[in-house]
């Protein structure tokens, strides 16, 4: 009798298991989920696998890995494995109504495996919510308006008369010249009749009111001179 836990133990898995992860995982026809089993210290160089069926005994291995971290795919169905956070990942693709069931998360060693069940939900598909476009709004062209072209006026020169332009023609511009060189004659004669009168007044006219002073101013010194005697 004594022998019976330890033969329990080797065939019942997940009564003392170093591997462990959710009980439930649910998704949409046509999505994907994603199972990350974790184990504990010691594992990391195992194999893991994934398989399908309710019974420990008749589960179906669908995919598995070598031992290494490298990425594994089958059809929908890939497996990777990382070391340094001891989690095996599954990833299940484009889910169909025929996935929904239960699944094994394991670790292949000698005598029995290590493993923990899993239900996958398929749900149906989630609907597609579209939503319209919104109406383009265009704004009515607004049609361009011109305006007249306002006729250029051009001012048209009055005609020359030809008797006008005969008289300018014939008209030779002698008054003109008489008149400047009269006008010139006139301004000489008046700057040379006064340089004449302020030479004479220099010259002339000073020096003798000079001469009439003095002798006026003789003459009344001479009267007084007499009076006194």
């Amino acid at each position: 009798m004594w022998l019976l836990p330890p033969l329990l133990l080797l065939v019942v898995p997940g009564c003392v298991s170093s591997l462990y992860g959710p009980r439930s995982v649910s998704g949409s026809k046509g999505g994907s989920v994603t199972i990350r089993c974790h184990y504990d210290p010691g594992w990391e160089a195992y194999k893991k696998w994934w398989c399908y069926g309710e019974a420990w005994g008749s589960c179906e291995i669908l995919i598995e890995t070598s031992g290494s971290e490298q990425r594994v795919q089958s059809g929908r169905v890939a497996i990777e494995d990382d070391h340094s956070a001891r989690t095996f990942t599954v990833t299940v693709e484009e889910l169909q109504r025929g996935d929904d069931g239960f699944y094994w998360c394991g670790i292949q060693k000698s005598w029995t495996d290590l493993g923990h069940q899993v239900r996958v939900l398929v749900g149906p598909a989630k609907p597609v919510t579209t939503y319209p476009a919104p109406p383009e709004t265009t704004s009515p062209a607004v049609p361009e308006t011109t305006s007249p072209a306002v006729p250029e006026t051009t001012s048209s020169a009055p005609p020359e008369t030809a008797p006008a332009l005969a008289s300018l023609a014939l008209s030779p511009p002698v008054t003109q010249i008489s008149n400047s060189s009269v006008a010139l004659t006139s301004s000489l004669t008046r700057f040379v009749l006064c340089n004449i009168h302020l030479v004479l007044l220099t010259f002339i006219k000073v020096p003798l009111l000079g001469s009439l002073l003095l002798s006026l101013m003789w003459l009344s010194r001479h009267q007084r001179d007499s009076t006194g005697k």
